[in-house]
């Protein structure tokens, strides 16, 4: 069995079949797809829009070192050519889908914190999603996001600001 914390396919091997890649990464990229559109419905679309696109690469994606960080950037390009096409805003949604915590975080928190960062700028949610939720460093953003290093360190430093500021300095203390 895979350690879920191995990405699948890590070690660049060409063998990797993309029916069990999918049923293996497919829940961490609706997470992702999740937390950048704000909705599930959205995500769903966006997901599917990466792995159909994914599927017809895949003999070249599965030789990469990294086929995980691939597709999550195929996940990243289709939200932004997603959003740039319907030009619209995510919605807020009434729950927030819930993930593996060290620490239960009261429900009423997580909402106010969820509704700071569906308000942060679509540049600066990203970052703070990538960095924070996703646990990339700030290359793998950058490379993700296809931005320098320093513009992604600028919009999570400015993303985690707006947040204290809503939020107060307890959401915020320990930025890493």
């Amino acid at each position: 069995m895979t350690d879920p914390a191995t990405p699948l396919g890590a070690t660049g091997g060409t063998d990797l079949d993309f029916d069990s890649w999918v049923a293996a990464r497919g829940p961490a990229l609706m997470r992702l797809g999740f937390v950048l559109t704000g909705n599930r419905a959205d995500a769903e679309d966006v997901v599917q829009d990466a792995l159909s696109r994914a599927l017809a690469r895949w003999s070249r994606i599965s030789g990469v070192s990294d086929p995980d960080a691939y597709v999550r950037r195929m996940v990243v390009n289709a939200h932004v050519s997603w959003w740039r096409k319907f030009r619209r805003r995510e919605t807020p949604v009434e729950t927030v889908r819930d993930t593996a915590v060290t620490e239960p975080v009261a429900p009423e928190e997580r909402d106010r914190l969820w509704q700071a960062c569906i308000a942060l700028p679509k540049d600066q949610r990203t970052a703070v999603v990538l960095r924070f939720y996703e646990d990339l460093e700030y290359a793998e953003i950058a490379d993700l996001t296809g931005v320098r290093e320093g513009s992604v360190r600028s919009r999570v430093s400015r993303g985690i600001a707006t947040l204290r500021q809503q939020l107060g300095d307890e959401f915020g203390a320990d930025d890493e």
